[in-house]
């Protein structure tokens, strides 16, 4: 996978992440980077801007790197502590929200992210970049199908709360224990089948003329609202 941007590559060096390969443009001013690739043995290719904008589609500020693809958890390793909280994204397709909700599940302290295989954003470097420094702190699994997911988490004993525009006030709803919080994609929200799954649907109450928040809002406000009632720390 081609990951790019300066704050990308300073963060693989610094959590010692295996840079297979960089490419950097030949007037590449940044020799702290340059210099660091080099004590880490990286192969390093310069080229014109040309050749670096043919390799990825984005500002690469001068600098793209190949490494390995992200790999992914099993389910049974987010079950590991006594109470998580986990976050399902239901076939969510934008990976700078993606990125965001990684973010805001690092800072927040969720145990781990699922989200599903098919018709859905996975790890890119888009991703990557979005939420750079915090992905290496977040476990992510991808499971084949979300409804038998959901009951299996159900089996171990798990509550699910989904986001959708009619339910009751997220702030109302008891968060404690075994939880997972559901975000539904962009454009459809949860679709029928996971809607119908949930056992709380929370609602975020609009005071505005808009009538939606951005997924990665919608979930740090419910994830926060989680973890406030879990540790009364927050």
């Amino acid at each position: 996978m081609y990951v790019y941007g300066k704050n990308v590559v300073n963060e693989l060096l610094k959590n010692k992440k295996n840079i297979k390969k960089a490419f950097i443009y030949n007037d590449f001013s940044d020799s702290k980077i340059v210099d660091n690739l080099k004590y880490n043995k990286v192969d390093i290719k310069f080229m014109n801007r040309l050749e670096l904008d043919r390799l990825v589609d984005g500002n690469h500020q001068g600098i793209v790197v190949e490494i390995e693809n992200y790999e992914y958890c099993d389910i049974d390793d987010l079950l590991k502590k006594e109470n998580p909280l986990l976050v399902i994204l239901d076939h969510l397709e934008d990976p700078h929200n993606f990125g965001a909700i990684i973010r805001t599940c690092e800072a927040a302290g969720v145990d781990g992210i699922i989200i599903p295989k098919n018709r859905s954003v996975d790890v890119n470097s888009t991703v990557m970049r979005t939420s750079v420094g915090a992905l290496d702190n977040v476990k992510i699994a991808q499971v084949t199908n979300l409804k038998n997911t959901i009951n299996y988490l159900k089996s171990k004993g798990f509550w699910i709360v989904g986001t959708d525009m009619d339910g009751t006030n997220y702030q109302k709803i008891d968060y404690n224990g075994k939880m997972a919080i559901v975000t539904g994609s962009e454009g459809f929200g949860m679709s029928r089948i996971v809607k119908e799954a949930c056992d709380f649907i929370a609602t975020i109450p609009m005071r505005g003329s808009i009538n939606s928040l951005n997924a990665s809002v919608a979930t740090a406000l419910v994830v926060y609202e989680a973890v406030n009632q879990r540790t009364n720390e927050l």
